[in-house]
């Protein structure tokens, strides 16, 4: 961990990158307002790393955050870039920060992010510091990133109204959400919504014994059935899973559903505000007590740093007991 002194900071940016999630927005209120609090000048950067390449600089006071933390996506936009991969397109972003005396760089990102802004700071001297973000949860060092409790919460109203309609017509649904390595959403909001079935990209997807799990629920003159697919669980996700079902029971009557980026947006739930709020005042003074290029999380009620490296590479796995929950209510 880098460490800088405090009396160096003068003026901040802010900015945020990669896919968007749902309390972005809190983050950046906070980040400023804090930042503000302590006699910091700060700047937004529009755009993403794209924007840093550019200098495509707003300056952000108290005013221009306000109204925003009950809304979506991100007020300064985002955008993902394969120029910052290059080192010249790094030193060009180096040389609009100096321009604008910027002393650190507050990232609200992902994964992606978090590789980008580390090999920046091995290359030049402005240090960074890290807001988790991502509504697959999938970052190494935090309990909660960001937009995942939105994300979850917005996958389980969807499975709820599909239930509705499920039960109408006596039928089986599979909803694919998203989750192309990791299986957060799917395993959460399959438990909350009581699906038959979990599939999940961390498990080997047996369609022989999800087919066993669905007959049984058929013998016992089931009204619905839902299974929750993660999009990276198996090859041609849902849809392809639904397939195969379908070929071996006629008597399903089957449907299949896609939440896609449904999930990404609409107002942040107040769990995601208060997460955002918290992380965003945190990484503030972390950075005024020399805390630099890491990310600040949250596990276990407390605040953590992760390096970039670790919080870029590190894997987040899934709550074991929550799997063994999901296997049991779902015999």
């Amino acid at each position: 961990m880098n460490r800088h002194k405090s009396a160096g900071i003068k003026t901040i940016a802010v900015m945020t990158s990669g896919g968007d999630a749902p309390g972005m927005n809190a983050a950046i209120r906070s980040a400023v307002r804090t930042a503000i609090n302590h006699g910091i000048r700060v700047f937004g950067v529009q755009g993403g790393y794209e924007g840093l390449i550019e200098g495509d600089f707003v300056p952000l006071d108290a005013e221009a955050v306000s109204n925003i933390i009950h809304k979506g996506g991100t007020i300064l936009e985002t955008a993902r870039t394969e120029r910052f991969k290059e080192s010249r397109w790094r030193g060009k972003a180096y040389d609009e920060l100096r321009h604008m005396e910027i002393d650190a760089v507050v990232l609200i990102g992902g994964n992606g992010s978090f590789a980008g802004a580390d090999a920046f700071t091995r290359e030049f001297p402005v240090p960074f510091i890290g807001i988790p973000k991502t509504i697959d949860n999938d970052i190494y060092g935090t309990d909660m990133a960001i937009g995942f409790d939105t994300a979850i919460n917005t996958a389980l109203e969807a499975i709820d109204k599909i239930r509705d309609t499920a039960n109408s017509h006596h039928r089986l649904f599979f909803v694919e959400v998203m989750g192309n390595d990791l299986g957060f959403i799917a395993l959460h909001t399959g438990i909350a919504a009581g699906a038959e079935a979990i599939l999940l990209p961390e498990l080997k997807n047996n369609t022989a014994q999800l087919i066993q799990t669905l007959e049984k629920g058929w013998v016992r003159k089931k009204r619905s059935m839902i299974v929750v697919v993660a999009e990276g669980a198996v090859e041609g996700g849902a849809a392809e899973v639904a397939r195969q079902v379908g070929e071996r029971f006629k008597h399903f009557e089957i449907r299949v559903t896609n939440l896609g980026h449904v999930q990404r947006g609409g107002n942040p739930s107040c769990a995601d505000r208060l997460l955002a709020s918290l992380l965003g005042n945190e990484a503030i003074k972390s950075l005024l007590k020399g805390s630099v290029n890491v990310v600040i999380g949250q596990q276990a009620g407390g605040f953590t740093k992760t390096s970039f490296p670790k919080a870029a590479g590190g894997k987040h796995e899934l709550d074991r007991h929550l799997l063994l929950v999901a296997n049991e209510l779902m015999r």
